[in-house]
């Protein structure tokens, strides 16, 4: 079982077919679920599951919804964001991420896969915040960018 870090190529292709709407304000509902080490999630990822997801106080199956980040570009680099997500007061233990759609072109109970975030090793918060901190919202290093 692995967690590796990628850009999911069912979400590609959805891009091109205009599934995903990034806006702040009347866009896509994403959310973002927590993994153990137990999970297979990668570049082949399609649609969220509850296999081998977190489970513990502070976490609901399913994950958190984010906050997006309104689409912009610098130079020839398209790319968005989102917030920083917190599970707050969380007894848990999470290996990996998956970002997913949950509104994909405008329906409703979706679960189209975005992007698998590794974090290289297990990552712990006892009775604690347990936040994924996403990178600096720019053209090298936001976490959906289209060069």
């Amino acid at each position: 079982m692995a967690i590796s870090q990628a850009m999911c190529t069912s979400f590609k292709k959805e891009l091109l077919e205009g599934k995903h709407n990034f806006l702040a304000s009347g866009g896509d509902t994403f959310k973002l679920a927590l993994f153990t080490s137990s999970a297979t999630l990668g570049a082949t990822t399609t649609d969220f599951a509850t296999t081998n997801e977190v489970s513990g106080t502070g976490y609901s199956s399913g994950g958190s919804a984010l906050t997006n980040v309104n689409p912009t570009t610098s130079s020839t680099t398209a790319f968005t964001d989102f917030d920083d997500l917190t599970f707050s007061t969380a007894t848990i233990t999470a290996n990996g991420a998956l970002i997913y759609n949950t509104t994909t072109g405008s329906g409703t109970g979706t679960t189209d896969a975005v992007c698998v975030l590794a974090f290289g090793g297990d990552k712990t918060s006892t009775a604690g915040d347990f936040t994924i901190q996403f990178p600096t919202a720019d053209a090298s290093n936001a976490i959906i960018r289209i060069a």
